[in-house]
């Protein structure tokens, strides 16, 4: 016994086939899945950098203030650490324990108020340095792209 119309069923079935085979409407939510990834990585990636150049920024400008109060500094009894703090206030957006500050006179390192306040004396119209470093952190997404950045400003003025 032949069930009825039998042919119109077959050809329904492979005209089904052929709709889900030529239907595309989910191409679009597979593409964006594939690409959103990279796209998220690129806004956060884009997001540190700016952050990491404003830290610049603001490690300069802080270096600049300190490096000024040190080449100013001749008659202080604490001309080391008013510029090392004048440094770390300048730089008020920064975490003031890891901003590292090393000062110099005519090239040599003075690391305390007695040692620099010597040299200052001895130095008018020589050259006062500040340098200034800061770590920076490059990590988007788990990758880090910069394992060991560090910012680094450096100033140098006229001792008065």
């Amino acid at each position: 016994m032949k069930p009825a119309n039998l042919g119109a069923r077959i050809g329904a079935a492979f005209s089904l086939k052929r709709s889900f085979t030529r239907d595309d409407s989910g191409a679009t939510a597979v593409e964006f899945a594939l690409i959103v990834p990279f796209l998220l990585m690129l806004c956060v990636g884009t997001f540190q950098f700016g952050i990491t150049i404003n830290n610049y920024l603001e490690l300069t400008d802080g270096v600049r203030a300190g490096g000024r109060q040190f080449a100013i500094s001749r008659s202080s009894a604490t001309p080391y650490s008013t510029s090392v703090a004048q440094v770390k206030s300048s730089a008020a957006n920064l975490t003031a324990a890891n901003v590292t500050v090393t000062t110099k006179i005519n090239g040599t390192a003075c690391a305390s108020d007695a040692t620099c306040s010597t040299a200052l004396n001895a130095a008018a119209g020589g050259t006062a340095t500040t340098i200034a470093t800061y770590p920076c952190n490059l990590t988007v997404m788990g990758v880090n792209f910069a394992p060991s950045c560090t910012l680094t400003s450096t100033t140098s003025d006229m001792i008065e």
